[in-house]
């Protein structure tokens, strides 16, 4: 059997057709991992939902900045969700919305998988993070978000602060988990996150480490895989295999063999 991590998808239901028949998928042998960011910009986002909740007896998805944004704007009032692009509207008005959204909110924020040996997140870990300590703080989040009140969550997890602290209590420090696991890209040694910082290495500010390469963090015994970062682009070092390679940009859908060895299978993104 072969695992599959798969980047950001961003409702680019052709890229993903294509990349399912390159690797040539077959549920009977064969598992997928989702970076997370399966919707929105990609023009086909009610269509990617559907094939991949199809899937779901096969595959894991972790949610992405995007697919949060999808399921908060979902418990919002009708005339503010018109207001949205046609590409998440279209996913708010089908006819099988509730089952999709149910779907996409049961998602974890983090996955791990001890007996194949890789990870799985959004956009990165906090740089004080272990992998167990990450995997106490996302099923913290993921709790909140398969209970009762996860309609308060949603109205109070937008924001830049506070920065993560075992301190924080609350929906603060839910923010705070969110804010690492599904928008890092940049911090400081601390672990403050330069939220406006989104350019290729080097670009950024004195002082600032994409998120893998601050000195001093915690040592994890697990690879990584992740998306979230398409000007990253693919990167594979460090114990972090990064693979958003921009598909709703006009780059590539990349996908990961995930194993001892891993191997790449890369199809066209959508044409711009």
């Amino acid at each position: 059997m072969t695992t599959y991590a798969i980047g950001d998808v961003q409702g680019c239901y052709d890229a993903l057709q294509r990349l399912l028949d390159a690797i040539r998928f077959d549920p009977a042998r064969d598992r997928l991992w989702f970076c997370g960011d399966l919707v929105n910009r990609g023009g086909q986002s009610l269509e990617t939902l559907r094939l991949i909740h199809s899937l779901s007896a096969y595959s894991t998805v972790v949610l992405g900045n995007h697919d949060l944004s999808l399921l908060a704007i979902a418990e919002r009032r009708e005339p503010e969700q018109r207001r949205v692009n046609p590409d998440l509207r279209r996913i708010l008005y089908a006819e099988d919305r509730t089952p999709l959204i149910e779907w996409l909110r049961d998602c974890p924020l983090f996955h791990v998988d001890r007996e194949l040996g890789w990870a799985m997140v959004h956009a990165g870990l906090a740089p004080q993070w272990s992998i167990d300590q990450a995997q106490r703080r996302a099923m913290e989040v993921e709790k909140s978000l398969r209970g009762r009140d996860y309609r308060k969550l949603f109205r109070q997890m937008y924001g830049d602060r506070p920065n993560w602290s075992p301190s924080l209590k609350g929906p603060e420090r839910l923010r705070a988990i969110i804010n690492v696991m599904t928008r890092l890209r940049y911090c400081s040694p601390n672990g403050r996150i330069a939220f406006n910082e989104k350019g290729t290495p080097g670009t950024q500010k004195p002082g600032l480490y994409p998120w893998f390469e601050v000195p001093g963090q915690a040592k994890r015994d697990l690879p990584i895989v992740c998306g979230h970062w398409s000007t990253l682009g693919l990167f594979m070092g460090l114990g972090v295999y990064a693979i958003d390679t921009g598909c709703v940009w006009g780059g590539k859908l990349t996908a990961l063999a995930l194993g001892p060895e891993v191997r790449l299978v890369q199809v066209p993104g959508r044409e711009t």
